[in-house]
């Protein structure tokens, strides 16, 4: 499998140790988390044609990751 761009790790990587913390023992953050990375696969799969979609419904689910990244980072910031 191809990588694929933006999963938390990599948009956050000082904040890995406190992220796999927080999936344990917040179950919030752990459905932000979970939320964010199937969008981001299938924004990826739209950007790789692997699910071609609308552009519209493409732009929705990327504006959708950047507001659960910008939720997820509020989080972490005051973790």
């Amino acid at each position: 499998m191809s990588h694929t761009p933006h999963e938390l790790a990599e948009e956050f990587p000082d904040k890995v140790e406190l992220m796999s913390q927080l999936k344990q023992s917040d179950a919030h953050f752990a459905r932000l988390a979970d939320e964010y990375h199937e969008i981001n696969r299938q924004v990826h799969r739209a950007e790789t044609n692997v699910e071609p979609m609308e552009e519209l419904a493409e732009v929705t689910l990327r504006k959708k990751r950047a507001a659960l990244k910008d939720e997820i980072w509020s989080i972490l910031s005051k973790a």
